[in-house]
């Protein structure tokens, strides 16, 4: 009826002080991801389709980090390492869920951003809101499907031995390490799954950027383009940190996973990238940065 978890923080000196540092990269992706959202929602001047993916990215960063940090975090403090099989197969769930449709809205996003810089004049018609919402739904829908098929056949295995899953969440291949029969033929179709949820939308990406740098070395502005390539590179850099961490998690033979390289590879997608969107997608936008500004304007007139 449960699993014990054997999480990634021991009650060590420098692991307390890796806690501390995992509360603080929780708290800040939680506030920068929620005032980003709020922003989105307020201001009528980030209405538009690129603001919209950006808000759901956003939305999904936190549920990502709420799904499993918290988890975490109560397991250290109260020296409490099990989790029930339902909660297991839960964040299983969860993980496939969140992290398939956050691979497909981050590939939505960057056509996007090619169809705004290399198609200007066709953007308003080829970007309009029904197709966005579609977009949006479509993400959800896509990723809780795979994530429903994977969670039901992946519980379904009989489990054996100890039940200590050597991560600090229920993530698919750490679940699969306990399982009593072979799972080749299943991995087969984790390898499938994960090919068409991760490099076809990662492809996409790196095409879209491609165009959108061709066309940049284009600009007559030197300017412009230094402060283009910077954005560019901010984004590619974030996003293939956190691509590049799922496909080395999910495209390997189960065999070959080792507890300790897990633990690390998985902080990176659930920690670290969810804490880095917000600040790369607005620290460097005026618009994100103007309307903070207004709401910063207005609540300190409320509080006058």
């Amino acid at each position: 009826t449960e699993f014990i978890l054997l999480s990634l923080l021991q009650y060590t000196p420098a692991h307390f002080c890796l806690f501390v540092l995992i509360t603080m990269m929780f708290l800040v992706t939680l506030t920068g991801n929620s005032l980003l959202i709020l922003l989105i929602l307020v201001d009528p001047h980030l209405h538009t389709p690129m603001y919209f993916f950006l808000w759901q990215l956003s939305l999904i960063d936190n549920l990502f980090t709420l799904a499993f940090v918290p988890k975490m975090m109560s397991d250290y403090l109260l020296h409490k390492t099990v989790i029930s099989v339902s909660g297991c197969g839960t964040q299983i769930f969860l993980g496939l869920a969140l992290g398939g449709t956050e691979c497909i809205l981050l590939g939505l996003m960057s056509c996007d951003r090619y169809l705004a810089i290399c198609k200007p004049l066709h953007y308003p018609l080829l970007m309009n809101w029904p197709l966005c919402r579609q977009m949006a739904v479509g993400s959800w829908m896509s990723g809780a499907f795979n994530a429903l098929i994977h969670t039901v056949y992946t519980m379904s295995f009989p489990f054996c031995g100890p039940r200590e899953i050597h991560h600090f969440y229920c993530e698919l291949p750490s679940v699969l390490h306990l399982s009593c029969e072979d799972t080749m033929n299943y991995e087969i179709g984790v390898f499938i799954s994960t090919t068409i949820l991760l490099l076809i939308p990662f492809s996409v990406i790196l095409t879209s950027y491609t165009l959108i740098l061709v066309t940049i070395t284009q600009m007559a502005s030197v300017e412009g383009r230094k402060k283009a390539f910077s954005t560019c590179s901010s984004h590619l850099t974030v996003v293939s940190l956190y691509y590049g961490a799922i496909i080395f998690m999910y495209m390997r033979p189960i065999s070959s996973h080792t507890p300790g390289q897990d633990k690390v590879v998985s902080v990176f997608y659930t920690i670290l990238t969810p804490m880095l969107n917000p600040m790369i997608y607005s620290l460097r936008n005026k618009d994100v940065m103007g309307a903070l500004g207004k709401i910063s304007l207005k609540f300190q007139w409320v509080l006058c």
